[in-house]
């Protein structure tokens, strides 16, 4: 009976699993078609025919198009960065690096990890001098630390943090930068349309007259409520990923370590910013790195962490 209840919640997961991996196009389409009716409703419609009423209007009209413009572009730039960069994957025959000073053996091979583990199923990791070492059995490899096994992508990711449907992809080490600026964008960006939009909202439900065709009103009007639901629940996503990046952490780990008293990857807020976005500031709101900053910061990487000081090896 448990048997056949397992396998019944194992099939459902794939099954799950993989309706998820098909809405890959799908969700795609989805955010270019929010972001085409987005761009008729603030240019076609209301603030590119601004332009031509002269004076005042046309200033506020000009400064309004050139926000949401560029804001447009960082979002596309920052979101299709996410969708097609990879998160980061376990190189091949990837072996943990263990530190002599500490005690700790010297790791063993694949093939020797798999062994063991086969033969001493009831051994815990921990008890070979490195509670950092797991060992994915979907993979059939070492997992490094901070690397989660990832069910709709069917594979290891480093640092992963989630896997996100509207990216169509794993947020993890090597483009979760791009993901909090995706977010960041996409925050400034339905606050502008929410605001640029907010008059035409309110003079919807009045006695004016209010120029234009019933789909052009119709689509301000839905193009409003859209950035604003977008723009609130951005805004509550956003703020708990700040609170993830000054803490050195992701879902997945805030939620693994919620009886844990001290982080040890937690370096003070300065340092744990720098292991996402870089020490040069010029790249801190573009989905790019500079190349010092790949170099002497491990971490952007997504295989070496380093730990605070104090770190025990208990902590875990």
């Amino acid at each position: 009976m448990y048997r056949s209840a397992g396998v019944a919640m194992a099939w459902n997961v794939f099954r799950f699993c993989t309706a998820l991996r098909g809405l890959g196009s799908i969700m795609i389409l989805l955010v270019l078609v929010i972001v085409g009716v987005t761009y008729y409703a603030v240019v076609l419609c209301n603030y590119g025919p601004a332009l031509l009423a002269g004076g005042a209007t046309t200033l506020a009209a000009l400064a309004v198009l050139l926000l949401f413009h560029f804001l447009l572009a960082m979002l596309l730039w920052s979101y299709f960065s996410v969708v097609f960069t990879d998160p980061g994957s376990v190189p091949p025959n990837w072996n943990l690096d263990f530190d002599a000073e500490m005690g700790e053996t010297a790791p063993l091979a694949s093939s020797e990890f798999s062994s063991q583990m086969n033969s001493q199923q009831s051994v815990a990791l921990g008890s070979m001098g490195n509670p950092r070492v797991r060992y994915c059995r979907k993979c059939n490899q070492l997992k490094p630390p901070r690397c989660h096994h990832c069910s709709v992508c069917g594979r290891c990711v480093l640092k992963m943090d989630h896997h996100c449907v509207w990216v169509v992809n794993c947020v993890g080490a090597l483009n979760y930068k791009y993901f909090l600026l995706f977010l960041f964008y996409t925050f400034l960006e339905t606050t502008l349309v929410t605001l640029s939009l907010l008059p035409h909202f309110i003079a919807f439900f009045s006695d004016i007259d209010i120029p234009g065709s019933p789909a052009a009103l119709a689509t301000t009007f839905l193009t409003f409520v859209l950035n604003l639901a977008f723009s609130l629940s951005v805004l509550g996503f956003m703020i708990m990923h700040i609170s993830l990046v000054s803490a050195n952490t992701t879902t997945i780990e805030a939620y693994e370590k919620k009886t844990t008293p001290h982080w040890i990857y937690d370096l003070g807020r300065k340092r744990n910013f720098a292991q996402v976005f870089g020490n040069d500031r010029k790249y801190w709101f573009i989905p790019a790195y500079s190349e010092e900053d790949l170099r002497r910061i491990p971490a952007l990487q997504g295989l070496d962490y380093p730990v605070r000081p104090d770190f025990d090896g208990q902590e875990l």
